[in-house]
């Protein structure tokens, strides 16, 4: 044998228990066998030489591992020295032999605490258990003992509010050598401080439950179906970093939840009154790029700031300075997944952070909220033997993360894609949900970049053991691309994959209707609220007919939308043909629609990625325009989603005209950038050119717009924009007619008018019809009202409708508009004798016919 394979029988133990005989000769002769044997167990390598004496080739096992995404590469020797190695993907051999189904992570009895690590690939695992959060010497370093894959140890009660690390010695292929790894335990439900070692934490503690919190089960608001379901998206400092009315030590965290007096509190509760039934937190578990202890934490002097011109570019060069040392990031920077983040509690130490979590869940939920966690299944932010972030890849590298043929790390996502066609990384997400849904009682989850999640996954995620499916629900970004793209790695959790499940997904086709093209699109492409055609800006959209063309197709991409972008519901595009939702394309070919029910679909127009609503239309319309008339663009996209069928999703803000100074991505652009002024004093525009790494490109449209003082809103502004939009969610929750729960009723009873080629340009029109109690048909929905006429009028002018199929009706504005402060949608009209609707200038008017004038 020579140096190399001298080497590798030197570090494998596994396979000296093999001993000599045939097959010690085989593997004496077969370098491939002795790299096998190097990062493998004995039963992988018992499995291969049996296939060897069974006759089976070596061209054959090299069949067998390709099947496994595996790289398999022959090691050829000149003059005695190694010529070349690479290195062997192994999940699908670890699925095949070690899939694993029992208790994993630190369990907690009466007598004892026992830890399960799965970790099949490592030679080595020993749990260091510590007093303390960092420092000091172990109390005890327990070596773990392994059975099929999985390692363990036993350990006294005393254990209980220690804390613990894993030393793994594994081969990496990274380095290409056994490495000891310390990490956390992939099950961690508790940490320390630094992040650097996992809590042992027993969440049925009584000590880490809040009064009450055994019960909370039956105070949850009533849900009768996921159609009565609207989202509002919020993060969780932006919500109280800003508000004075919350106490210091709670600005920013969880607590902040549990001020019932706050002005942000307030503000919730007027959304959570109108109709808001759920409230979706951005990421909560831990993630890198914010350091849990506060003190650690670099400021900017806000005063300073506040003294800078609105256009200056020295606010973002303030911010930027200290962009990963101050305490803000979204937190799409996953480290563990099943732990609260350390810095939104008031103590990061210890358990705190789990009781405070619950404190705020058991809190929003008693103002009336259903609470949606954002998931971060699709990647991570650490990996190597060596990243402090790194916890799977250290524990069974190679495994976890998502790799191309090259054998490198896909990076689609960003980075570190996870692989969840693989049994253990399923089972893995599978558990992190089941424990949040279980010991935090939250109510549903949103998956970031969940095409990237096999569909497998997402159904199993429905049907959890342990929870009540029915009353979770489960919606994400069903984008197709990278390495999963059109199933490559298996079907994935994409839009069209979706149709049928009940998962919903979010349609950027309304979305890119309403704004105009889409987020990656030029800046001023313009849409059907922004003045497409009918007030153009300086954009060259092709000519004035090719405009009009532009909006009559965003037209009916938005009316697909508002009929829950279901691909069989039927209407009359804008070329007069009677077509599917799935038969209107986009621009590249792709349908429209692909919902088979309305809870498949979540309307949206703005969410946290890319500019706010406001400062959309703020970019992409003309310069000289009022901001009167920007506000009420802002009204009229959240009056579409709101009257939508299927789900409605806004993100915190957008009912306030809420700004970040044109900013299209303020992950981590700190709290200036993303505050949120639930006092109404001022919508944040004007607080500097957005930060330059984004923006930077766009900064001479930007800075214009935020240098004019006509741009900025007002207080009154703000406080009618709340207003109307608390108003149209009242108007959706007043009829079950805008909350129908399948297709077919969807079908049977939306209909849109001004359709075809003689259309009002830009006019959406669009009855909802009920049924009459006795009468065959329809059956009755709605108690109070028979009829419903949606008028929306993104024109700069007042418009004017006639159809015959809406005259004689004894339709009237809804009550909700008729109280309004907003003398403007006082001025809709409806002349029952010519079935005449007057809507004033970018207005949305809902007419109703009552039944008691039957």
């Amino acid at each position: 044998m020579n140096w190399f394979n001298q080497q590798l029988l030197h570090i494998i133990h596994p396979v000296s228990l093999i001993g000599g005989g045939s097959y010690g000769s085989i593997l004496q002769d077969c370098p491939v066998l002795l790299f096998f044997a190097a990062v493998l167990s004995t039963k992988i390598v018992l499995l291969i030489l049996l296939l060897l004496e069974l006759g089976v080739s070596f061209s054959i096992l090299k069949y067998i591992s390709s099947s496994y995404h595996s790289g398999f590469y022959d090691l050829s020797q000149t003059d005695g020295q190694c010529n070349n190695v690479t290195g062997l993907q192994l999940p699908g051999i670890l699925d095949e032999l070690f899939s694993y189904e029992g208790p994993l992570g630190a369990i907690f009895s009466e007598e004892a605490v026992t830890l399960h690590l799965w970790a099949p690939t490592a030679q080595v695992v020993r749990a260091c258990i510590y007093r303390d959060p960092s420092g000091g010497d172990p109390l005890d370093i327990v070596s773990l003992e392994e059975v099929n894959g999985v390692w363990s140890a036993r350990g006294p009660k005393s254990w209980e509010g220690c804390y613990y690390e894993y030393e793994v010695s594994v081969y990496h292929p990274s380095t290409l050598q056994i490495e000891k790894c310390t990490a956390n335990d992939p099950y961690a439900r508790g940490l320390s401080a630094d992040a650097r070692r996992t809590l042992f934490v027993n969440l049925n503690s009584d000590d880490l439950k809040p009064e009450g919190w055994d019960n909370l089960g039956d105070e949850k608001p009533a849900l009768l179906s996921f159609s009565d379901i609207s989202i509002y998206e919020l993060h969780i400092r932006d919500f109280s970093a800003n508000d004075h009315t919350v106490h210091p030590d709670f600005r920013g965290g969880y607590l902040a939840f549990t001020s019932q007096d706050s002005a942000g509190i307030l503000h919730l509760k007027r959304l959570c009154n109108a109709g808001i039934s759920h409230l979706h937190l951005l990421p909560t578990f831990q993630f890198a790029g914010v350091d849990d202890e506060k003190e650690k934490w670099k400021c900017v002097d806000s005063k300073i700031l506040e003294t800078l011109p609105p256009d200056s570019v020295e606010q973002q060069a303030e911010i930027m300075a200290i962009q990963d040392e101050d305490g803000y990031n979204w937190g799409y920077n996953p480290v563990l997944w099943g732990v609260p983040k350390g810095s939104y509690a008031s103590n990061p130490k210890g358990p705190w952070r789990t009781l405070e979590f619950r404190k705020m869940v058991q809190a929003l939920n008693r103002i009336g909220f259903r609470v949606v966690l954002d998931v971060v299944y699709n990647h991570l932010h650490g990996s190597g033997p060596f990243d402090e972030n790194s916890v799977l890849d250290k524990i069974v590298p190679g495994y976890y993360l998502r790799r191309n043929s090259d054998g490198c790390i896909e990076n689609s996502t960003c980075v570190n894609n996870t692989a969840s066609e693989h049994f253990m990384v399923e089972r893995l997400i599978l558990d992190d949900l089941l424990c949040w849904a279980v010991n935090y009682k939250v109510d549903g989850f949103r998956f970031d970049l969940m095409g990237h999640i096999m569909k497998r996954t997402m159904n199993l995620s429905k049907d959890m053991d342990g929870i009540d499916g029915s009353s979770i629900y489960i919606y994400g970004e069903g984008w197709d691309f990278g390495e999963v793209a059109k199933n490559g790695r298996g079907v994935n959790a994409s839009q069209f994959n979706l149709c049928g499940t009940g998962i919903g997904s979010f349609n950027d086709r309304i979305r890119d209707a309403m704004l105009g093209g889409s987020p990656f699109g030029p800046p001023l492409q313009q849409g059907f609220v922004t003045g497409l055609f009918l007030q153009p800006n300086d954009h060259d959209h092709g000519g004035e007919e090719v405009a009009e063309q532009m909006l009559a197709v965003s037209k009916d991409h938005i009316q697909v939308g508002m009929a829950a972008n279901l691909r069989d519901f039927v209407l009359t595009n804008c070329e007069g043909e009677e077509v599917k939702g799935s038969e209107v394309s986009t621009y590249d070919g792709t349908p429209v629609a692909y919902a088979a029910c309305p809870t498949e679909t979540i309307n949206y127009v703005s969410a946290h990625d890319n500019e706010t609503l406001f400062d959309i239309a703020s970019l992409k319309t003309p310069m000289q325009i009022s901001v009167e008339e920007r506000c009420r663009m802002n009204h009229l996209a959240t009056s579409i989603i709101a009257l939508s069928q299927g789900i409605p999703f806004f993100h915190a803000g957008d009912e306030m005209l809420r700004s970040k100074s044109i900013d299209r991505d303020s992950y981590n652009s700190g709290d200036w950038f993303n505050r949120l002024d639930f006092s109404y004093n001022s919508n944040n525009w004007g607080v500097g050119l957005p930060p330059k790494e984004k923006n930077e490109k766009n900064w001479p449209l930007i800075k214009p717009r935020l240098a004019d003082p006509s741009f900025k809103p007002q207080k009154s502004h703000i406080i009618a924009a709340v207003e109307n939009f608390l108003n149209v969610l009242k108007i959706r929750y007043s009829s079950p007619l805008f909350r129908l729960r399948t297709a077919n009723a969807i079908q049977a009873r939306v209909r849109f008018h001004n359709t075809g080629p003689s259309w009002v340009p830009g006019i959406i029109v669009m009855s909802i019809e009920d049924g009459h109690e006795g009468v065959p048909g329809l059956s009755q929905l709605d108690p109070v009202y028979s009829y419903i006429v949606v008028i929306i009028n993104p024109s700069p002018t007042g418009i004017k409708f006639a159809s015959p199929a809406l005259q004689a009706r004894t339709l009237q504005l809804h009550p909700v508009q008729l109280m309004s402060t907003d003398e403007v949608i006082k001025n809709s009209t409806y002349v029952a004798s010519s079935g005449c609707f007057t809507v004033p200038p970018r207005t949305t008017s809902v007419f109703v016919e009552p039944r008691e004038s039957e």
